[in-house]
């Protein structure tokens, strides 16, 4: 993203997606139309007005400071819940056969006459009924992590929205 003001009306920022560029320069050339036809800059430009004529706004390393670490939270608020979403899969994907294994352990603790193909078949599913019991714990345990996560995202795509919502639409 890059920011530019008007030499006429330093309170004005226009920021653009992109890198310092002519094309850049064009865009924000573009939004400055747009904003002078809907009224919300009232600055006569006198003499006309080219794009090469913008004032590059840099942003304070504080400032960039404060947007990389929001930037950071939202990438890990992404991949917390990016994990959660493997773990509920593996959850989902082993459940059945591991309800299905714990019902068939109650064999273990009758007196019934067992054969040792069954008791076999119930060790096989041990493996099963372990990583559906692993993946279903660390799932809780991600879906509390994933709780700061989804507000920070929520509150990232609010300010988004709100953005969204303040910018002039074209007319057409």
């Amino acid at each position: 993203m890059v920011s530019y003001t008007l030499p006429q009306n330093p309170d004005t920022i226009i920021t653009v997606r992109g890198k310092e560029s002519p094309r850049a320069r064009q865009k924000a050339m573009d939004k400055l139309v747009e904003m002078m036809d809907s009224g919300e800059i009232l600055t006569e430009l006198e003499n006309g007005f080219s794009p090469e004529q913008f004032i590059e706004v840099k942003e304070s390393k504080e400032s960039k400071e404060i947007a990389s670490e929001e930037e950071e939270a939202v990438a890990q608020a992404v991949q917390i819940l990016s994990d959660l979403a493997a773990l509920k899969i593996k959850v989902v994907e082993s459940r059945e056969e591991a309800l299905k294994i714990r019902s068939a352990i109650e064999v273990l603790f009758t007196d019934e006459a067992v054969t040792v193909e069954e008791i076999a078949n119930l060790k096989d599913g041990f493996k099963v009924l372990k990583t559906f019991a692993v993946a279903n714990l660390r799932y809780r345990e991600a879906r509390e992590k994933a709780e700061e996560a989804r507000i920070i995202l929520d509150q990232a795509l609010k300010s988004a929205e709100s953005e969204i919502k303040q910018s002039p639409k074209p007319d057409k």
